[in-house]
């Protein structure tokens, strides 16, 4: 939900928002303890650089005559994450979309990918299960977990606490981008090496805390984020998804052995 004719109501919805941050998980950005991923950050070795299986979903679910999310193009998810708001890809109620990468990602030290949404501060948040695939039929999703309460609907620009949030895309403003650690998710399907990671999906969470209609995190429980969005742009709105961890380059791979198959020479000579 990026467009012009928002930006007065959002103004607002920032004016508002609330910094009593009370749940189990990570906080936002630059807060002790927030796990935000900048977009500037050194550890990024590399963006996705292509996409498949762009779906949008509709304007409103419990509505489809108002027709589909529309604001930008898969393009727009590659590449560097700039946190700009027209430099995404809106996927609407439910929509998805694949991402590839020139290398594929692997299971290293800590989190290995992170993706970024392009929200207006720390509490005005749109959400996203991930999904990732070794081969790009068979994924498997992080175990998301939202503990935000359901009694009430949280409004289109209502707000929400990131410590509420696990496992959840969209966690963190623009800018920032929610990390995700394959070692969650090893082991969850034969079909699925995490050590070889070649797709990320990214699917928007379905708001509503109507039960026929709501998305439900791993906890079976409904994951309540703003709900209705009726704008070309609402939905989970991709920036970008970085990369921590991935497969060397061919390249890079030879000089490493090379380099190391030379150092244990000459530390043999040494010994002579």
């Amino acid at each position: 939900m990026r467009v012009a004719p928002l930006l007065i109501a959002v103004g607002l919805c920032l004016i508002l928002e609330s910094h009593a941050w009370a749940g189990l998980y990570a906080p936002p950005a630059w807060r002790t303890g927030s796990t935000a991923v900048a977009n500037t950050s050194q550890t990024i070795a590399e963006w996705a650089s292509g996409f498949q299986d762009l779906i949008r979903g509709p304007l409103n679910i419990a509505d489809p005559r108002l027709g589909l999310a529309s604001f930008g193009a898969g393009n727009d998810a590659l590449g560097l994450a700039d946190g700009v708001s027209t430099h995404v890809v809106s996927l609407g109620d439910g929509g998805r979309i694949t991402l590839t990468f020139a290398q594929p990602i692997i299971d290293g030290s800590g989190f290995d990918f992170a993706v970024f949404e392009n929200g207006f501060g720390d509490s005005f948040l749109e959400l996203a299960f991930v999904e990732v695939s070794s081969n790009g039929t068979d994924f498997v999703r992080f175990p998301a977990v939202s503990l935000t309460p359901t009694a009430t609907q949280v409004g289109a620009f209502g707000t929400l606490d990131a410590t509420n949030l696990d496992n959840l895309a969209g966690k963190y403003r623009g800018g920032f981008g929610t990390p995700f650690d394959l070692s969650q998710v090893a082991g969850l399907s034969p079909n699925v090496d995490v050590s070889h990671i070649q797709f990320v999906r990214v699917v928007d969470v379905v708001g509503t805390i109507d039960p026929t209609l709501g998305s439900r995190d791993s906890l079976n429980s409904l994951v309540n984020d703003p709900y209705a969005t009726p704008f070309a742009s609402g939905g989970f709105d991709l920036d970008g998804v970085g990369v921590l961890n991935m497969v060397p380059e061919p390249s890079s791979a030879i000089l490493l052995a090379l380099g190391s198959a030379l150092f244990w020479r000459r530390k043999g000579r040494r010994r002579c």
